[in-house]
C-alpha cells in the first residue's frame, strides 16, 4: 500500500468534485480498491500505485474541467475511471469537452469514451461512417446528435433516419393498426433520440415540413439522397442486397453513418447481414470509415455493461 497526496485550491469547485456527502469519493474508494482520507480540501489517497495513479489523474482533470465549467455528474467519474483504466495518457478535456449538441433542455452531447471521440471525429472527416458495437454505446445517438448540428449549422438541408423492419419475435401482419402504425414501433427510438434533442414540438414542425423523414429502410428505393445526413440504424438487419441499395442512395453534399451490432442479427440466416458483408468488402475505401465499439463504451445503467460481458462470454462472440 503506497500514499498519495492531494490538494485543490478553490474550495467550492473541490466541493462539486467530491459529490454530495462525498458520493464521488466513495464511488472511486469502491471502483479502485482504495481509500481517501478528506481533510477540508486536503486528499490522501491509499491503495496500489497503479490504481492511485487512475485516481489521482481523474479528480486532478475532473477538477480542471469543473474550472472549465464543464458541469461534472457521478456518470462522468464512473466514464474517467474507465477511460483512464484503459488509456493512462488520454485527456479527459478533449474527449468530454467537444460538444457536438445542447439539447433543448440544455443538456450537452459529447463523447464519453475514447471510442466515441474516436467515431465522432469520423464522422467529421469521412463521407460514410459505420459505427459497430453493442447496444448502449452511443452509435446512434451520437449519430443523431451529428447530423442535428449539421443541420442547424446549415451543412445539409434535410436529415433521412432510416431503420430495416426486420421481426425479432413479432410478426408485422399480427400487430394492430395500419401498416405506418406497424412500423412505427421499429422507428420509435429514432424518435426518442430527436425529441430528447430537440424537444417533441420542434421534431414535428421538422418532420411536416419534410426537414427530418423517419422511414422504415424500404423507403429508400429507387431515391438520389442530395444534401443531407443520412442515418441507417440496425444495420445489422439489412442484407446485403439492401445495404448495397442503402449506400448507393448517397448524392451530393450529403453523408451517411450506419449502425449496428454483429451480435443482434435477426435475420434468418446472419451469414447474408449486411453489415457483416460491408465489414469485409468496404475497409479499404478511401473515404469511408470504421469505428468500433465494446463494453467498456457503454453510457447506459452500469448493468447493461456487465450483462454484455455475461452474454459475450456464454456465446463467444
Amino acid at each position: 500500500m503506497t500514499k498519495h497526496k492531494l490538494s485543490f485550491a478553490d474550495t467550492e469547485t473541490a466541493k462539486l468534485l467530491f459529490g454530495d456527502l462525498n458520493k464521488n469519493l466513495i464511488f472511486i474508494e469502491k471502483t479502485l480498491g482504495i481509500k481517501a482520507d478528506l481533510r477540508g480540501t486536503e486528499l490522501t489517497l491509499s491503495g496500489q500505485p497503479h490504481d492511485l495513479k487512475i485516481a489521482a489523474d481523474a479528480l486532478e482533470q475532473l477538477y480542471e474541467l469543473l474550472k472549465s465549467g464543464y458541469p461534472v455528474y457521478p456518470s462522468d467519474v464512473a466514464y474517467a475511471l474507465r477511460i483512464l483504466g484503459r488509456s493512462p495518457k488520454a485527456k479527459l478535456k478533449e474527449i468530454f469537452l467537444d460538444q457536438v449538441y445542447i439539447t433543448a433542455s440544455r443538456g450537452i452531447v459529447s463523447p464519453k469514451s475514447l471510442n466515441q471521440k474516436n467515431y465522432i471525429d469520423r464522422i467529421r472527416h469521412h463521407d460514410i461512417v459505420f459505427g459497430i458495437g453493442p447496444a448502449g454505446t452511443g452509435k446512434t445517438y451520437l449519430a443523431v446528435a451529428m447530423a442535428i448540428a449539421a443541420l442547424t449549422s446549415n451543412e445539409v438541408k434535410f436529415i433521412i433516419l432510416a431503420r430495416p423492419a426486420v421481426e425479432a419475435g413479432e410478426r408485422l401482419g399480427f400487430l394492430p393498426g395500419d401498416m405506418a402504425q406497424k412500423v412505427d414501433p421499429y422507428l420509435r427510438p429514432l424518435h426518442d433520440a430527436l425529441n430528447e434533442m430537440l424537444g417533441r414540438e420542434k421534431v414535428a414542425d421538422l418532420i411536416e415540413q419534410g426537414t427530418i423523414e423517419i422511414a422504415p429502410l424500404a423507403f429508400m428505393r429507387g431515391r438520389t439522397l442530395n444534401n443531407a445526413f443520412v442515418i441507417l440504424d440496425e444495420a445489422q438487419n439489412t442484407t446485403k442486397e439492401q445495404m448495397q441499395m442503402f449506400l448507393t442512395r448517397l448524392g451530393f453534399n450529403s453523408q451517411a453513418v450506419v449502425t449496428g451490432d454483429i451480435t443482434q442479427i435477426d435475420l434468418p440466416n446472419s451469414s447474408n447481414s449486411g453489415l457483416l458483408h460491408a465489414q469485409k468488402i468496404l475497409k479499404k475505401i478511401k473515404g469511408i470509415a470504421f469505428s468500433s465499439f465494446s463494453e467498456e463504451d457503454v453510457v447506459r445503467h452500469p448493468l447493461v455493461q456487465e450483462i454484455i460481458k455475461a452474454y459475450e462470454k456464454k456465446t463467444g462472440k
